[in-house]
């Protein structure tokens, strides 16, 4: 096979920023996307078609029909949190209909809004029998893929094993109302962005080449608080942001977390992750920070530094946009500028990834069970901080546990 042809399950934001990080995908193309709307899908059409990633990519009526179309090789899904249940159960009617089956699916993070749920997305895949991805892109960013190898090679390798990663990841809130509605998320800011927090700072801990059970979670502690958007002030931007869809003083989640995990290693060392995560911060771009640190070496990564920054005096006036970057806060003053997101928050490397993956030159090396796993520390920060004590992630009653 000389393409793999990427089908996209639904048609906003993330799906467009994988479309651009495809130019610098080698053996790919976009052949379609299937979306809650078709204007949605088309538009999603007409990006890959402009980043030239899609020539004959086309906008189609459902997800199962995208799934059995025979051009589509593997599927790649965007779509809301609340939908990915039945989104894999049309993959699963689609894939019935082909005479050769899919070649992989993807998922985005988190892998659905519960543990339970993930744990049935997990089993329609595994009846589709087909590989799988779970996409998380900070552990394909290019400056923190090599600062680990740095770190590990040159540190750990004389001096021992790192024994502490601290990730945070702040902005002032989602682009779409859906983030916002916690019946259809499944939580607010923790599930939404604490799961990339969480798994890059348990990859950052785990040895290179080692397998994800080296590190096994001992206990989760967490705190979460809405600190600014149930503000009667703020409360009402939303909802005039969201007209008829947003009320976030009567009916909301949380807008800040904090999260503590203990990890055990093979031999019995002690390890800590902490992770914090909001839609509260104000700056010019977004806070993104990850520490690790050793008996004789540490690691600072700020992901919103990318070396270039503009200003723009009180005189210059425009239209809010994110066209610097993402979560972009500021229209005026001193901001960062990154020249490449799709690329700086690893979107082009883990496309790369599971496009070698599923055309069979590697083994995936993030599937759905992982996906599992994480969604396990987010269920047990969400109990955690309901409850106000310690949760053991093993403990199976995390099951049927929900946040909303």
């Amino acid at each position: 096979m000389k393409q793999l042809c990427i089908g996209f399950v639904g048609g906003g934001f993330i799906t467009r920023f994988h479309i651009q990080s495809l130019v610098e995908v080698r053996d790919c193309c976009v052949g379609g996307v299937a979306s809650g709307s078709m204007a949605s899908a088309e538009e999603a059409v007409a990006v890959a078609k402009k980043f030239r990633v899609g020539p004959n990519a086309r906008a189609f009526a459902s997800t199962e029909e995208l799934a059995a179309c025979e051009d589509i090789d593997a599927l790649w899904i965007c779509a809301r949190n609340d939908t990915r249940i039945s989104v894999m159960e049309e993959i699963r009617a689609g894939n019935r209909r082909r005479k050769t089956p899919l070649r992989g699916i993807c998922l985005e993070k988190p892998l659905a809004r519960t543990l339970a749920e993930a744990l049935q997305v997990q089993a329609i895949a595994e009846e589709i029998g087909v590989p799988t991805g779970y996409l998380e892109d900070m552990l394909f960013a290019p400056s923190l893929v090599r600062s680990k190898e740095v770190l590990w090679r040159r540190g750990a390798e004389i001096a021992g094993r790192p024994y502490l990663a601290r990730a945070a990841e702040e902005h002032a809130g989602p682009h779409s109302a859906w983030f916002w509605q916690p019946e259809i998320a499944g939580g607010g800011v923790l599930l939404d962005m604490m799961c990339h927090s969480i798994e890059a700072a348990r990859w950052l801990l785990t040895a290179p080449g080692a397998a994800r059970e080296s590190l096994v979670p001992l206990e989760v502690s967490a705190t979460c608080e809405n600190l600014k958007w149930t503000q009667p002030a703020y409360a009402k931007q939303l909802s005039a942001r969201f007209p008829s869809q947003v009320d976030w003083a009567a009916h909301h989640s949380e807008d800040f977390a904090r999260a503590t995990v203990k990890w055990r290693t093979e031999d019995g060392q002690i390890l800590l992750t902490e992770t914090s995560s909001s839609w509260c911060y104000v700056g010019a771009g977004l806070r993104h920070t990850f520490q690790l640190l050793g008996p004789e070496y540490s690691l600072d990564v700020d992901m919103a530094d990318a070396g270039v920054k503009v200003f723009f005096s009180r005189e210059v006036h425009g239209q809010a946009g994110e066209d610097l970057v993402e979560k972009q806060n500021a229209e005026q003053g001193q901001m960062p500028l990154i020249p490449n997101e799709p690329a700086h928050y690893g979107y082009a490397g883990e496309n790369r990834h599971f496009v070698d993956a599923f055309l069979g030159r590697c083994a995936p090396s993030l599937t759905f069970h992982d996906g599992v796993e994480v969604m396990r520390l987010l269920m047990a920060a969400y109990q955690s901080a309901a409850e106000k004590r310690t949760i053991d992630p093993a403990d199976p009653e995390l099951i049927h546990y929900r946040p909303v």
